[in-house]
């Protein structure tokens, strides 16, 4: 049998969980990794796009997906920005905001981690508030970006978390914090097929029904032309807090985004760690055994009245 090692990473979770159908996997992959203390998750925005109310029906998202793990007020979930940052001198003050704030100022639980599976919004406003937490032993890890160079990049313009809110990336990519991203190009290699899900996620239960279904629903209803699969984008980030050396990493130095969501070049803030390669095998299967095992011992105890058993 093997002993769980009873460490654990400090994890932040801002996600926009209800704009696609990744930031559900990843997020129950999370709460179901007992190595990941997660200190708060924060339902996020996704600009008006699809919804004039998207940061609440981020919100909605996870409470079910909070219900379906068996654990409705177990973990801290605070509501953050309804909206993008007017500029890149004024903070949309939140609930989220503040849970950032409190957990980096923490000088006793060692190392933060925030993944960013979003816009940068609840982060830049937490900065705009408390500019010192970007000196304390905090690493944001984003989702968002286009490709750096003259890779090629086959999707929306500007690039989805980016466009949402550039404002709020300057912010961060220029306030000096330590950040960790994985820009557009490598996060769409995280894919997964219809037939991998009728055999890997579907049989586990009631949180795997909905999982699979999920990603079915969504391609039917935004896809224009027929498809079988999906990127899990927001995966490695959680694959990134569960293991940092399971990716390769470039050291890129200050930029920040123009208007159009282009990189450029910057002369404030540091240096960026940009993935450049992640071990997808690692962070799937990993995700995938959490699951079956969730399945085979997490339906059981809730529909025996037994309480969560993460």
């Amino acid at each position: 049998m093997i002993i769980d090692d009873p460490r654990t990473r400090r994890v932040i979770i801002d996600s926009d969980v209800k704009n696609e159908a990744d930031d559900q996997f990843a997020v129950v992959h999370a709460l179901l990794s007992p190595t990941l203390d997660i200190r708060g998750i924060v339902p996020a925005h996704f600009g008006d796009e699809r919804s004039a109310t998207s940061m609440l029906d981020s919100r909605r998202e996870l409470d079910h997906l909070l219900d379906l793990l068996g654990r409705p007020g177990g973990v801290p979930v605070a509501n953050g920005a309804e909206h993008g940052l007017p500029d890149a001198d004024t903070p949309v003050d939140s609930p989220g905001a503040r849970l950032i704030i409190d957990e980096a100022r923490r000088a006793d639980a060692g190392p933060l981690f925030i993944a960013s599976l979003g816009p940068l919004t609840d982060m830049a406003s937490a900065l705009l508030l408390a500019p010192d937490i970007a000196d304390t032993d905090t690493t944001v890890i984003w989702i968002g970006g286009p490709p750096y160079g003259d890779r090629e990049w086959r999707g929306t313009w500007p690039e989805f978390n980016l466009r949402n809110d550039i404002h709020a990336a300057n912010v961060v990519f220029g306030s000096g914090i330590d950040i960790w991203q994985v820009p557009s190009n490598v996060y769409r290699l995280a894919s997964v097929g219809y037939a991998e899900l009728r055999r890997r996620v579907e049989p586990c239960g009631e949180l795997g029904r909905y999982l699979a279904q999920t990603v079915v629903d969504f391609n039917t209803a935004h896809h224009r032309v027929p498809v079988e699969s999906r990127s899990l984008g927001d995966s490695p980030a959680i694959a990134l807090v569960l293991d940092p050396w399971c990716a390769s990493f470039r050291r890129q130095s200050p930029v920040r985004f123009t208007d159009e969501g282009h990189c450029v070049s910057a002369d404030r803030g540091g240096d960026v760690l940009v993935v450049e390669q992640i071990d997808v095998r690692f962070f799937l299967e990993d995700m995938f055994a959490k699951l079956a095992e969730f399945g085979e011992t997490g339906d059981a105890a809730r529909q025996a009245g037994a309480g969560p058993v993460l």
